[in-house]
Order: structure tokens, then C-alpha cells, then sequence
């Protein structure tokens, strides 16, 4: 009898040891099961195009902000180029619209208004003297009514000159420069989206992450919308485990959990961040005899880095302890 528990009691160490840990008190917790998930960040272009450079291999850790993929930019280049030049023009009319006439422009109408004061001096002048011609009844009425008559074209001429000479130095009209100013601002949105554009289409890592996938070659033809390259951040990286019903009310978000497995550096912890709502039964990826017929809950946490944690990979089996 004493060889038959001598035996069971060396099983059972042996079972111990396996789990990684000293046989103790602390062993006797009740344990979860569960698998290393990772939540990936799938890249993509938003236009459809051939992939002109492919900037990664599967495997790679790349950092933030280091180019991925580029998608054929020429046709996207070019309309970018256009639109910068519609930017351009639209705010050389703008400028000319404020600034009014040309110097030489202006010089034209101040000459013009020069000739109209000579005219108008000249027909003073003579209107004048056929007034005094007509006190001496020298002169006809007619002559005098002439007199006058140019006088007060002349007058009106330089009138008409003195405003041009005014309104040349004068920018447009508020209606006009308005219309301008909308125009100027519409071509400088296009152009700000066909910049975004071009930054669409060869996009860079939005975090540090490993490169878990490639799905083109360099050459080939990519649909519009569709994953070039995949991502997993190392802290994207969780546990998904099934906690047993008796179990899950003292597992709320924020428990500590010891894990265990068969990669994992000791002393490896994680921290519980979602509980699900509602029971299920066991996945039959865990392979757990004795909880195959029990309902669990779905239970999310993740790791500690600074525990070791930075190891673990999808699909990766572990084993957590519970509270007792």
C-alpha cells in the first residue's frame, strides 16, 4: 500500500513541477484556460493601383512612421501639380483685383484728365470773352450760347476724368473680391486633399509593431481598400480566456492574474480589462476535460510587459490562476 501512495505522491509532484511552479499552497488555486490573441492593424490604400514599392518583409519590427508600401503615384502627382498651379492663379487674381490699375494704366488717366482742365480753361476763357463781345452787342447770342455750351462740356469732361483717375486706384468691387476670395479658398482645400492623397498612398507604421503579414508583391495589382500590409503592436497583444461562472464574479476588470505557459517567462502577469456579459460554453480549442460541459465566461486581459509579458504570440495556449 505504502508503494501504491509513494507513487501517487511522486505523480503528482511531477504535475507540479510542470506547471512551472513550486508545489505549495498557492498551487492548488483553480486555473483558467485560454490562448494569446492579437488584435492586427490591416494597412491599405484608399485607390486602387499597382504596388510600386513594398518597403517591409514579413517578420520585420518596424518603427513608428517607417514607410510601408507605395502605391503608383504618377497620375496622383500630376493632379496635385495642377492643383497647385490653380492655387496659384487664383490668388495672383486676388492680388489683382486689390491693387487696382497699373501705374502705366494710372498715367493714361491722369493725362487725360490734364487735357479735360487745358479744354476746360480754354472754353472758360472764350466764354468769357463773348460774354463781353455781347454786353457790347458786338457779338451774336448764338456765339455767346456756343461759349457756354463748351464751356460746360469741358466741365463735364474733366469731371469724368477726375473720377476714372479715382476709381483707378481702387481695388474691385467687395461682391468681386469676395468671389475671389472663395475661389482661393476652394483651390487651396483641393489641394490640401490631393496632398492627403498622395500621403494615402504611401502610407508609414502608425505605431511601432511587428510585421506579421504581406499580402502583394511588389509589381502587383492592389484593389482599392485592400490590406497590403498587417501589423500587430505589441500592446495589442491579449488573453482571451473562459473563466468558469462560479469563478467570474471574482475576476472583474482589474484583477491581477498569475499566467502560465509553456514559452512564458516566470512570474508572468496580466491584468483583466473586459468581462463578457453573458455565458457560453467552452471553446473546443481549450481542451479542458473536466470544464468541456461547463459554462464559462469570455475573459480579456492583458499582459504585463514589464513581467515578461512581450513574448507571447497568437495562439500561444495559457493557463491563468484564479482567486480561490
Amino acid at each position: 500500500m505504502s508503494g501504491w501512495l509513494d507513487a501517487a505522491w511522486g505523480a503528482v509532484l511531477a504535475v507540479a513541477q510542470t506547471m512551472g511552479a513550486p508545489f505549495g499552497a498557492a498551487d492548488t488555486r483553480p486555473l483558467a484556460h485560454g490562448y494569446v490573441e492579437g488584435e492586427y492593424l490591416r494597412i491599405a490604400a484608399p485607390a486602387a493601383g499597382v504596388l510600386e514599392r513594398l518597403s517591409v518583409t514579413r517578420g520585420q519590427t518596424v518603427a513608428a512612421g517607417a514607410p510601408l508600401f507605395a502605391i503608383d503615384r504618377a497620375t496622383a502627382l500630376a493632379e496635385r501639380d495642377r492643383l497647385a498651379a490653380a492655387l496659384a492663379q487664383a490668388k495672383a487674381q486676388r492680388a489683382d483685383l486689390a491693387t487696382g490699375k497699373r501705374p502705366e494704366e494710372i498715367a493714361v488717366l491722369a493725362a487725360q484728365k490734364t487735357q479735360a482742365e487745358a479744354a476746360l480753361r480754354l472754353s472758360a476763357a472764350e466764354w468769357e470773352r463773348q460774354a463781353a463781345l455781347a454786353a457790347r452787342k458786338v457779338s451774336s447770342a448764338d456765339k455767346l450760347d456756343s461759349a457756354r455750351a463748351a464751356f460746360e462740356r469741358d466741365q463735364g469732361r474733366l469731371a469724368e476724368s477726375q473720377a476714372q483717375l479715382t476709381v483707378g486706384g481702387l481695388g474691385a468691387r467687395p461682391d468681386q473680391i469676395r468671389a475671389a476670395e472663395q475661389a482661393m479658398a476652394q483651390a487651396d482645400a483641393a489641394l490640401v486633399q490631393a496632398d492627403r492623397r498622395l500621403v494615402d498612398l504611401a502610407p508609414v507604421a502608425p505605431v511601432a509593431a511587428l510585421v506579421e503579414d504581406t499580402l502583394y508583391n511588389q509589381g502587383e495589382w492592389v484593389p482599392a481598400g485592400s490590406p497590403v500590409v498587417t501589423l500587430l503592436p505589441p500592446e495589442r497583444v491579449k488573453l482571451v480566456l473562459f473563466v468558469p461562472e462560479t469563478r467570474v464574479a471574482r475576476t472583474p476588470p482589474g484583477t491581477a492574474l498569475r499566467v502560465r505557459c509553456d514559452s512564458c517567462s516566470p512570474g508572468l502577469v496580466a491584468r483583466v480589462t473586459h468581462v463578457a456579459s453573458k455565458a457560453e460554453y467552452t471553446p473546443p480549442v481549450i481542451y479542458s476535460v473536466g470544464s468541456r460541459e461547463k459554462l464559462v465566461f469570455r475573459v480579456e486581459a492583458a499582459p504585463d510587459a514589464a513581467s515578461g509579458g512581450g513574448g507571447l504570440h497568437p495562439g500561444l495556449p495559457v493557463d491563468v490562476e484564479l482567486a480561490p
